[in-house]
């Protein structure tokens, strides 16, 4: 039997049921309410994939403080967004240079993370064409402040199937703001006729920069009339080339053009045509472009011998916005920029310039609408001078120095507009 003292209690706890359920669910209303606030309130992220460790590193830094700069500049904030910005390594202790897996697993790292918006890399031609296609399928835009090989972009530099390999959506997420290959190859062979050259030596490294480029100097040398006497891939981990040097003496080069980068041995390469008495000139590309390859080749094997283009002119002789960069990044850091530093900063500026467009629009920051907005980019009023992006994702922007090295540091010998 149900006594009077239970019925009571059932009668109680039947007229507050509704209370508590409609409690409940207010509570579950309010924690929608505030994920919803929250999500508005997510930090917008921005990566970079560059290789930190290694010989590279001196540069790299360089580019990652430039990028720090421009944010900074921005106020580390989108409107009410927090700006977060991530340096990621792609190389390896065990290559000492960038390691296709790991930049592979910074491209995945990137598309996994919602609130990633903005991916600034990579300085290895090679390692883009890893990280490019995952980038591209999950619509995240991807700006490189030093990729310069033109089958990124560009058919009829590389493979069949480039540069469509590398956009399985169909549309471009890649961008760049230095000058591609088939600008600096043809530089430095005309370089090379001016300064009285007549029989060549062509080598690479053979990565994907290294060739491509010597590729389009050996190209346009044969178009000017000099004499390519050689060609050969080099081993990047090899402790000499003495015999390679030989082999060119035999040749009668009297200037070797080598398609590579410090970390592929440019240094090694430089003493041993010094030491093996073989007068001839080198002219290497944009991938020496840094102390570590004065430091790796001495300044005796370098000095009155070696030549070095590089997309744009040396940092101290950047005018207008990038003389303020130049100072800036002085009063900063504390000393001089590598010549990549202003490329990273011009990246990250373009990304930030497009995300406050968006902003100041009304408009949602999503990866599909940041991509939108830098494609978008034309008439950029920059550190690098005014340029656009063209139909390919390249910049517009073509002006390129010849640099020699003088008392252990750069010094620019010609500017070709």
């Amino acid at each position: 039997m149900i006594t009077r003292r239970l019925l009571s209690v059932l009668a109680v706890t039947s007229l507050l049921a509704p209370a508590a359920a409609f409690a409940q669910a207010g509570e579950v209303a309010k924690r929608d309410d505030v994920t919803k606030q929250d999500a508005t309130k997510d930090p917008i992220k921005i990566v970079s994939s560059l290789p930190r460790t290694g010989s590279a590193n001196a540069q790299t830094t360089s580019m990652v403080n430039g990028i720090k700069m421009a944010i900074a500049e921005v106020g580390g904030a989108i409107g009410s967004r927090k700006l977060v910005y991530e340096d990621w390594d792609d190389a390896s202790p065990q290559r000492g240079n960038w390691d296709p897996a790991v930049e592979a697993q910074n491209a995945d790292k990137a598309v996994g993370d919602a609130t990633v918006m903005a991916y600034i890399g990579t300085y290895n031609s090679g390692a883009a064409k890893i990280s490019m296609p995952k980038l591209n399928a999950a619509g995240i835009v991807m700006v490189s402040p030093a990729n310069t090989a033109p089958s990124l972009t560009k058919e009829g530099f590389g493979e069949a199937n480039e540069p469509a390999v590398y956009r399985p959506s169909g549309k471009i997420n890649y961008f760049r703001v230095v000058p591609t290959d088939d600008v600096q190859g043809a530089v430095a062979a005309d370089y090379a006729k001016e300064l009285g050259a007549k029989k060549v030596f062509v080598l690479n490294d053979r990565e994907v920069y290294g060739k491509g480029v010597a590729g389009v100097f050996e190209k346009r040398a044969k178009e000017i009339g000099l004499e390519i006497v050689g060609t050969d891939g080099i081993d990047p981990k090899a402790s000499n080339y003495k015999s390679l040097v030989t082999k060119m003496k035999q040749a009668g080069a009297d200037l070797v053009y080598f398609g590579g980068t410090t970390q592929t041995n440019a240094g090694q390469l430089a003493k041993d045509i010094v030491a093996g008495g073989l007068k001839a000139k080198l002219i290497v590309p944009d991938g020496c472009y840094e102390k570590a390859f004065i430091e790796a080749a001495g300044n005796r094997a370098l000095e009155g011998r070696c030549f070095i283009t590089f997309g744009g002119v040396e940092p101290k002789a950047l005018t207008g916005k990038g003389k303020d960069f130049y100072e800036n990044y002085k009063k900063t850091y504390g000393g001089e920029p590598e010549g990549y530093a202003v490329y990273g900063y011009e990246s990250a500026k373009v990304v930030l310039a497009a995300m406050q467009n968006i902003a100041k629009a009304g408009g949602k920051l999503t990866r599909e609408s940041v991509l939108a907005e830098v494609a978008k980019t034309k008439d950029f009023s920059g550190a690098l001078g005014t340029w656009s992006f063209d139909a390919n994702g390249d910049t517009t922007n073509r002006t390129m120095s010849v640099n020699t090295v003088k008392d252990g540091k750069f010094e620019t010998v010609k500017v070709v507009e």
